[in-house]
């Protein structure tokens, strides 16, 4: 594993795209029984484990934590860390995809409503026949079918299990569960499977390059502004963090 950033307490290992798929395609031809959690850290989770024990916790054993957000590189610059370049959840998706199109991987979707959940299956089919996409379920359920959904991850066995239910439920969901769900690798993607389904539009790519696409999210949703206050909070007490001795 190479060198790690450490911002507000969380570490995050200094790894470009093409790196990260590597790693997670290596642990797919491990055949390992033991679930590798992937957690993509942004800017929100990050804030959330500084008063969230539990899911500080799950952080800190997860297998892998990402740079989710042009943030999270930003205060390692500020802060005269080595993080190069963002890998969201949604950006690994995509390319897990790309990758699994050619080794014949196998996904599990679970989240997003149901009309969403169908359409991002036929994407996936229509534009990546290699993938097997070995079930799925809509992020609405109730606590009487999670044993269900459960059950049906574990007899599916896929390779990755994208659970789409937003941060942090997804990494509580997957944490709750993770010695029953027999995939290789799990991975909370906040709304992607909007994304893939054509629900939402993602930010043209030179609003990407420029690290706006939180801006071009805003401008198009103006609904999620609470929740992009999160972003000035997070970059203030980022830089200005101090580690407890």
């Amino acid at each position: 594993m190479s060198q790690t950033t450490n911002i507000m307490g969380i570490s995050f290992p200094n790894l470009t795209m093409e790196q990260t798929v590597t790693i997670l395609g290596d642990v797919v031809d491990q055949r390992s029984t033991e679930l590798f959690h992937v957690i993509t850290g942004n800017p929100e989770i990050v804030m959330s484990c500084q008063k969230n024990q539990t899911l500080r916790a799950i952080v800190d054993q997860a297998g892998l934590v990402t740079a989710d957000g042009a943030g999270i590189v930003m205060v390692s610059r500020f802060r005269g860390g080595q993080l190069t370049e963002r890998v969201t959840g949604c950006d690994l998706l995509f390319r897990l995809l790309e990758e699994g199109n050619r080794k014949q991987w196998s996904f599990y979707l679970l989240g997003a409503e149901e009309k969403v959940s169908q359409r991002a299956v036929e994407v996936i089919e229509e534009n990546y026949p290699g993938v097997i996409v070995s079930g799925r379920h809509h992020g609405f359920f109730s606590t009487d079918e999670e044993e269900h959904i459960v059950e049906e991850i574990r007899n599916a066995q896929p390779d990755f299990l994208i659970v789409a239910l937003g941060a942090p439920n997804a990494e509580h969901w997957i944490d709750k569960h993770r010695h029953l769900l027999n995939a290789r690798v799990a991975i909370g993607v906040g709304g992607s499977l909007d994304i893939v389904a054509g629900k939402t539009k993602r930010a043209p790519a030179s609003w990407q390059k420029l690290n706006l696409e939180w801006l071009y999210r805003l401008l198009s949703q103006p609904s999620r502004w609470r929740r992009q206050l999160i972003l000035p909070r997070f970059a203030v007490r980022a830089l200005l963090f101090r580690e407890q001795k």
